[in-house]
């Protein structure tokens, strides 16, 4: 009988941790960690420090994406310009420091709304023309594409480099003291993540791109302006898109044109991986953050065991149909209960 109550006792404080943090990420939170654990004990230089320097420099911009395609996903649509629009961010912004001799501030608030013009640019085909936002998206990767290749006429641009008069902004995302590097920009990326995270869970704008990806149609019918906030989703995400592409000007020395294309589905992955809906009505940042940090892992690691890079977009298609059976089963269980 006491058994039978402790194991009772035991359930509930599990299902209560379940519904608190979440099972698929919990899973996912787990699976970072093993893998974390598995890597380091295949190759012990795998937990160096400047191995985990590199972890976070992959997951800067990754990260960044992710956060912002998270309000998309959330309201029920996808966002598949966002690794286009921060090359053509960087792009852009950088040709105008090294070939116009415009200041490095200007050119980082530059930077960002280029970003947000775009996210503007989705949300209204999206919001108000009411194109498919596969297709609104999908056009818009390609002309972020077109244009960050036409403004710099095709050639590869290269931010002023750490130690120069203007190499100050690099400093925001990796600080060199005495040699030893700081990630400056993992502290960044969870401050946005935090702030991000309050959005969309303790305000009123954050609720209502929930419950256009739960229920559009009551959401419109009980008075909220849909197309507003579904277009506000759509501006983060470019947003965002436009500090990630500050992120990869600050991590890498040169930025090519036409760049961009294919980082959109790890930014998404990690979405998807961390516990976000696909199909809208839910969305976590925290649980896009761990998403991310396991596709940096995984990146970081398969050449620590032998494997190429090639083996990285194996790996995570068959973890993101993982984490999308998961997402399907969830939803089923509910409706069943």
């Amino acid at each position: 009988m006491a058994n039978s109550e402790k194991n009772k006792k035991s359930a509930v404080a599990e299902n209560g941790l379940l519904k608190k943090v979440g099972t698929q990420k919990l899973i996912a939170l787990l699976a970072l960690i093993v893998l974390y654990v598995v890597f380091g004990m295949i190759n012990r230089s795998f937990w160096s420090y400047s191995t985990l320097i590199n972890i976070f420099e992959a997951s800067y911009y990754i990260g960044l994406m992710a956060i912002g395609v998270t309000f998309a996903i959330t309201s029920d649509g996808i966002d598949l310009s966002i690794g286009t629009v921060m090359m053509c961010s960087s792009l852009m912004a950088g040709a105008l420091v090294t070939k116009y001799n415009v200041p490095v501030v200007i050119a980082l608030v530059v930077c960002i709304l280029i970003g947000t013009l775009f996210g503007l640019v989705n949300g209204v085909l999206v919001s108000y023309m009411k194109l498919p936002p596969f297709i609104a998206t999908l056009g818009t990767m390609m002309f972020s594409k077109g244009v960050g290749s036409v403004f710099t006429r095709a050639q590869s641009i290269t931010w002023p480099q750490a130690g120069t008069e203007n190499g100050w902004f690099r400093n925001i995302f990796k600080m060199n003291i005495n040699g030893v590097i700081i990630p400056t920009g993992f502290i960044l990326l969870i401050v946005i993540a935090v702030l991000a995270a309050i959005l969309l869970n303790k305000t009123r704008p954050g609720r209502y791109i929930v419950s256009l990806g739960s229920n559009y149609e009551a959401t419109r019918l009980s008075g909220v302006d849909v197309a507003k906030y579904r277009t506000l989703a759509y501006v983060l995400s470019g947003m965002l898109s436009g500090v990630a592409g500050l992120a990869y000007a600050a991590i890498y020395s040169t930025i090519l044109p036409g760049g961009g294309g294919g980082m959109e589905l790890d930014a998404i992955a990690g979405v998807v991986i961390g516990g976000t809906s696909m199909s809208g009505g839910f969305g976590t940042i925290s649980g896009t953050l761990i998403g991310v940090f396991i596709m940096s892992v995984l990146k970081t690691g398969l050449p620590f065991i032998g494997l190429q890079t090639h083996y990285q977009q194996i790996a995570t298609g068959i973890v993101l149909v993982f984490a999308v059976f998961i997402d399907v089963w969830n939803r089923n269980k509910k409706k069943r209960v």
